[in-house]
């Protein structure tokens, strides 16, 4: 390929409207259950417990035809060619405009399979130069495949609301909640990432 004919934008990483003004990327999946276009049923977040009657990727922007499509698209990429989803992913993250920056993985999803959690780890590792982070319900994943040897460029937060909640230990873990107030988090010793996103992963942990 020519320099001229070089892609100067990602295929698959996107900006939503809360992620962009900071300078992050993101990847989404269509959130918790559904069916594809084909018939087939999926979950992508297997371990969602109680915040799936909240969760804010099922209503609004995400509902729109387009949008919902697009997501389906992601996760038919990954169910169908897992190799040339992960090819088509480090085409995104070698180009020069996400060098240095953050990339959020799972804007909405999650990581639903070993294999498809072990592709993403392959990729963090392989990119060093891209910083990434999420938000996951999968603490049992996790606590298997992530935490033995995690990459030095990928930071997560465990978030409450799922069916993983009772194995958690905010003593030890990073863990996010959803409250209704910023007043109601500090009252439960947690600190507001409304100025960032990143601030889940950056700022302060949850105190006592």
């Amino acid at each position: 390929m020519s320099a001229s004919s070089t892609p100067c934008r990602p295929r698959l990483l996107t900006q939503n409207s809360r992620l962009r003004p900071h300078g992050i990327f993101n990847w989404t999946l269509p959130a918790w259950a559904g069916r594809l276009p084909d018939g087939r049923t999926y979950n992508t977040c297997p371990s969602a417990g109680v915040c799936r009657h909240i969760c804010y990727a099922l209503h609004g922007t995400y509902r729109i035809p387009t949008v919902k499509a697009r997501h389906q698209a992601n996760l038919r990429l990954v169910l169908n060619e897992s190799d040339a989803f992960a090819t088509a992913m480090a085409a995104d993250l070698e180009l020069p405009v996400l060098q240095g920056k953050w990339v959020r993985i799972h804007d909405a999803g999650d990581f639903f399979t070993d294999d498809y959690t072990r592709t993403w780890l392959q990729l963090i590792r392989t990119h060093p130069a891209v910083r990434f982070y999420a938000y996951t319900k999968e603490v049992d994943r996790f606590r298997r495949l992530v935490e033995p040897d995690p990459p030095t460029n990928f930071r997560w937060v465990y978030s409450y609301g799922g069916t993983q909640d009772h194995t958690l230990n905010p003593e030890a873990d990073r863990v996010a909640d959803v409250f209704p107030t910023t007043e109601d988090a500090k009252d439960a010793g947690y600190h507001s990432q409304a100025d960032c996103d990143l601030l889940a992963v950056t700022g302060l942990p949850r105190s006592e």
